[in-house]
């Protein structure tokens, strides 16, 4: 759950959220992703440490370059998460449309 904690805490961020969001298409450098923002190159690296280290994303070393992609696990925990809460809610649902088939409909007051 600890992992679950920092993904959400990582997510908390509006910039992290866009840096996952340019990840999703595709691996890209440390300079690339700065480029949208007004903030400095290791301002970027200090998010990026942040969702490396609750496992949404992950960095190599490529010479002088350090791309960066969506880590699949650390996605794929937070999906099935949300998962677990959108099957409560279908069931939740469920429910309430089984209740309102049973109820009677009152009669219409006459105008």
């Amino acid at each position: 759950m600890q992992t679950l904690d920092s993904s959400f805490a990582a997510l908390a961020d509006p910039t992290r959220r866009a840096i996952l969001a340019r990840l999703a298409l595709g691996e890209t450098t440390v300079m690339e992703l700065a480029k949208p923002f007004e903030m400095t190159q290791p301002a970027i690296s200090r998010h990026l440490k942040v969702l490396e280290g609750a496992g949404l994303i992950v960095r190599r070393v490529e010479g002088t370059k350090r791309p960066c992609r969506l880590a699949p696990a650390g996605i794929k925990e937070i999906d099935q998460w949300l998962a677990m809460l959108r099957d409560a809610m279908a069931k939740n649902y469920d429910r309430l449309d089984v209740l309102l088939a049973t109820m009677k409909p009152e009669d219409e007051p006459q105008p």
